[in-house]
């Protein structure tokens, strides 16, 4: 019953920004949820996520001091708010949940996508220069 449903995904010029947002449904609660991309041609790589249990956040090196995660007080929703966008982040975003400490990588950033075995839809962001 466990449902990701992504929104807030578009078209921007370089410098812009965008909000993703992701809200989990169903009567299971996730111990972390976050976000992947994948560009045509390369691989789904993890963008950001936050762990309930510590409250603690992870980020790629790659949107380290641009891209912020955060989720509400319920943790109903997962959002994340991408800043300073660069053409370079144009991918699809897949909105992810883990319900294991090894599906939230114990804690720490995701490294594959086989990590995960719960997926949004995916929503395009487009970025041009």
């Amino acid at each position: 019953q466990v449902k990701l449903v992504e929104s807030g995904g578009g078209s921007v010029q370089a410098g812009g920004s965008l909000r993703l947002s992701c809200v989990l449904s169903g009567f299971t609660e996730s111990l972390c949820m976050g976000w992947f991309r994948q560009a045509p041609g390369r691989e789904r790589e993890g963008v950001a996520n936050i762990y309930d249990a510590a409250n603690s956040t992870n980020y790629a090196d790659s949107v380290k001091g641009r891209f912020t995660i955060s989720r509400d007080g319920y943790f109903d929703s997962v959002f994340l708010l991408m800043n300073s966008l660069k053409p370079e982040d144009s991918a699809m975003y897949y909105c992810a949940a883990g319900f294991t400490d090894a599906e939230c990588h114990y804690g720490g950033m995701w490294e594959t996508q086989s990590e995960v075995h719960y997926w949004g839809q995916g929503t395009q962001v487009t970025v041009s220069a």
